[in-house]
């Protein structure tokens, strides 16, 4: 059975995005990732089909999303929903501790030297803690993190995700992200179809199989999703079929 989405009915869809994983292929570091020109150029001939119905919900800032999908600019959530865009354009942004999370970063930076191929990312309302370079560091980051963590656990959670730990603000997550968007025009009244890679997606694909929508798993690994490409270029093939 395909998937239910279809150059004849892709008009009546709002289709939301992870970025890492899913539109951009896994790179080395956050910093070398990149979104082929040719997923770009049909991300922009599908919000043309959709009337704009075209989102990223993605763990990067808002501010990483747009140099990634340059020069689109278009509404979504960052940092797992911490931040968002409304399709008018309208930023907001969770109300955060910021000196918590510095605090946090303060407490990890000195492993993240002392720890080859080991990488902090501090993105202001969050950070994440890499270890893809070094996965036999695996445990020792998940600890260090979760140990940076707990003084704030009031206010933060763990997530874990493809080779990395990251500590997000405890009520954002791209479940609500994605509900709050299809809340709004032109997402409201339409068939969500999201497509993600990580563990950091499985809530967003529960959130719309919960309202009947269309849920894309990219790559390996257990998922609630009912649909499955195995790489990033294989969904762009798809979506250019649309």
């Amino acid at each position: 059975m395909s998937i239910p989405v279809s150059k004849d009915n892709v008009g009546r869809h709002a289709l939301l995005f992870d970025l890492d994983g899913t539109l951009a292929p896994i790179a080395a570091t956050p910093q070398q990732a990149h979104v082929p020109a040719e997923t770009i150029d049909v991300l922009e001939r599908l919000g043309k089909v959709t009337g704009g119905a075209v989102a990223i919900v993605s763990g990067r800032p808002l501010a990483q999303i747009d140099a990634l999908v340059h020069p689109l600019v278009l509404p979504g959530a960052g940092l797992h929903g911490a931040q968002w865009r409304e399709p008018d354009g309208t930023l907001h942004e969770m109300p955060v501790d910021t000196a918590a999370v510095a605090r946090m970063v303060e407490s990890l930076a000195p492993l993240a030297e002392r720890w080859p191929g080991t990488q902090l990312e501090h993105k202001g309302l969050s950070l994440a803690f890499h270890y893809r370079n070094a996965p036999d560091l695996e445990q020792e980051v998940r600890i260090a993190a979760d140990m940076a963590m707990q003084p704030h656990a009031d206010r933060f959670v763990l997530q874990p995700g493809k080779m990395v730990v990251e500590i997000k603000p405890r009520h954002a997550s791209k479940a609500a992200a994605i509900s709050r968007l299809m809340g709004m025009a032109p997402f409201a009244g339409r068939v969500p179809v999201f497509a993600g890679d990580d563990l950091t997606d499985e809530a967003g694909f529960q959130a719309v199989k919960a309202i009947g929508g269309v849920t894309i798993k990219i790559g390996e690994g257990d998922s609630v999703a009912d649909w499955r490409f195995p790489t990033p270029a294989a969904l762009a093939g798809w979506l250019a079929l649309l």
